[in-house]
């Protein structure tokens, strides 16, 4: 079993001009690529398996993240099937010289993992052990339901 603290992954990524729109912001489509990056690699530490993503729930772009600034992505496992993985992820635009960050977007990825011939394999169970983690899922499993009733 794997506790969910253990899967928290954090990963930043600076926005170049080459991650940029014409608006000279992140383009959404690298924020998500990133996000789904670090998704993947929450998935894979619960699991110890190759997880490949199977679907993503609505994906809401509150901020942009100006070029120079990064994108600060936060993964956790918050929910666990037979083979499947269900992942929230947060992004901010963090300025590294202040420190300040505000959240930019935030979603809900499942993953599956798989074995060596590509097909699901099971994952092992979730736990919960500690007061934080206990926090993280609440909040993952509230916020996704708010977010489905969004739609």
């Amino acid at each position: 079993m794997t506790d969910l603290i253990e899967t928290v992954i954090e990963n930043r990524e600076m926005v170049q001009p080459n991650h940029a729109n014409m608006l000279e912001t992140a383009h959404g489509g690298h924020v998500m690529k990133w996000m789904d990056e670090v998704g993947a690699m929450s998935a894979m530490r619960f699991s110890g398996e190759t997880c490949v993503t199977a679907r993503v729930d609505q994906m809401n772009f509150e901020r942009s993240i100006a070029v120079g600034d990064t994108a600060f992505i936060t993964a956790y496992v918050y929910e666990a099937g037979t083979s499947s993985v269900k992942v929230r992820l947060i992004t901010e635009r963090e300025d590294l010289r202040t420190r300040e960050r505000e959240q930019t977007t935030e979603s809900y990825f499942v993953y599956v993992a798989i074995d060596d011939d590509s097909s699901p394999t099971t994952v092992p169970d979730l736990t919960v052990t500690t007061e934080e983690g206990e926090r993280l899922r609440r909040a993952a499993l509230e916020n996704e339901a708010g977010t489905a009733d969004s739609s």
